[in-house]
């Protein structure tokens, strides 16, 4: 039988992996800027919440092994499920065109690795400064979420040897998880955010923001860049 180690260090292979996957493939907002998007980004968080919460504690049914079979792909439906989250909030926030791999890698990931992604996003006041990563960079940091995450998975697999109370604590911890990745996408998309330019490109110009959310974000007293 395979030591904890080495089944941590094979999944952590396969989650960084997949953590790339999700994060290069920014999904499409389906949110316009609302009236009053505090209110807005709590029903989103809310419904995400539901959502995830649902699907992870159905994949934890099943006793035993089959139920550490779906540990990764229970991550990976969460992940895509907070994907869309985040780029509904920058949705209702105002913001347009420019969500990329990296404010996405910092939402999904910041609260359970932020020593890992301290140089992503750095914030001063009311800027965000996204700091753009090459493939491999990405890659590089991806493998090391992906090793911190399969320990807790390896952690986290016996709780799937318990019927109904097993389930009932991975759908508590995904409703948890995902309002905590809510929380952090809002407070990105808050401030003025300042794209940091790839190697060898110009100064990258400030995240485009439409007209009307400029005037939606003036009228609910945030600052407006």
């Amino acid at each position: 039988m395979a030591a904890p180690e080495d089944m941590a260090g094979g999944a952590g292979t396969a989650v960084g992996d997949a953590i790339v996957a999700v994060v290069s493939r920014v999904p499409e907002t389906r949110e316009t800027p609302v009236a009053d998007p505090d209110a807005r980004v709590r029903e989103l968080a809310r419904a995400a919440a539901r959502r995830a919460a649902a699907i992870s504690g159905g994949l934890a049914l099943p006793p035993g092994p089959l139920g550490v079979l779906t540990l990764v792909p229970d991550l990976i439906a969460i992940w895509r499920i907070q994907a869309q989250l985040v780029a509904d909030i920058a949705g209702a926030r105002g913001r347009s065109g420019s969500l990329t791999r990296e404010q996405m890698l910092w939402c999904l990931f910041r609260h359970t690795a932020s020593h890992v992604l301290r140089d992503v996003v750095v914030r001063g006041g009311q800027r965000a400064i996204v700091h753009r990563l090459t493939v491999s960079a990405l890659q590089s940091i991806a493998t090391r979420l992906g090793m911190q995450i399969s320990h807790q998975m390896v952690a986290k697999a016996a709780s799937r040897w318990v019927p109904g109370l097993g389930a009932a604590a991975v759908a508590a911890y995904a409703w948890w998880d995902t309002e905590r990745v809510a929380r952090i996408a809002d407070d990105l998309f808050s401030r003025e955010i300042v794209l940091d330019p790839e190697p060898g490109a110009s100064p990258a110009p400030q995240v485009e923001e439409t007209d009307r959310g400029r005037r939606l974000r003036a009228a609910s007293g945030r600052p407006v860049p």
